[in-house]
């Protein structure tokens, strides 16, 4: 029988791990330019314009500016390492399409929950739903310009999460932000989620 290693040798293509992560938020937090950022492909992304049909419905204060909504999901990918690839789906954020989180956090390894402080609220759902199922995640606090910079410690009080969800400040936009909150993940999942092996 061929040994692993001997099978690299021969030329054989070792598959790698292909692991789920969510990536959720409130509406407008930065889930579909987080995934951009990151994903080594060109992400799917089912953003589409928003109409008047969404007055009265989507909360708009705080991102008066945004233009468009992710109706779907967003999708994305990012190899770690050649054992490892991440496959990251962004999730919608307006009420009206929580019914889908439920599907889209089948198999899930983690979550990523995107918090903006200009309208913090707007994650606790977020945080709630994985909270409900065990789904191990971390919080990354979006920093948008001109926003107040609050501290770790503020966030986490305002959420009301324990000292074992790893909160950290990112900017959504950034490539090296986004791969720093997807390693956080993972290593926390692998710290503190990963069952002992007996023997």
């Amino acid at each position: 029988m061929a040994s692993v290693g001997s099978e690299e040798e021969a030329g054989t293509e070792v598959i790698p791990l292909a692991v789920k992560i969510l990536i959720a938020g409130g509406f407008g937090a930065g889930k579909t330019t987080l995934v951009g950022s990151v994903s080594e492909i060109t992400p799917l992304s089912t953003e589409e314009v928003m109409t008047e049909a969404s007055l009265g419905i989507d909360d708009l204060n705080g991102v008066e500016e945004k233009t468009t909504t992710t109706v779907a999901l967003d999708f994305g990918r990012i190899t770690i390492s050649d054992g490892v690839v991440l496959y990251l789906f962004g999730t919608p954020g307006q009420d009206r399409f929580w019914f889908m989180w439920e599907e889209l956090a089948q198999g899930a390894l983690g979550a990523v929950v995107l918090a903006d402080t200009r309208r913090l609220e707007t994650c606790f759902h977020a945080v709630d739903f994985f909270e409900r199922r065990g789904v191990p995640f971390v919080i990354a606090v979006n920093r948008f310009d001109g926003a107040h910079a609050y501290t770790e410690h503020e966030v986490r009080e305002a959420i009301g999460t324990g000292p074992d969800v790893p909160i950290l400040m990112a900017d959504a936009r950034s490539r090296e932000s986004a791969k720093d909150v997807l390693i956080t993940l993972v290593e926390h999942v692998m710290t503190h989620h990963t069952p002992a092996v007996t023997g």
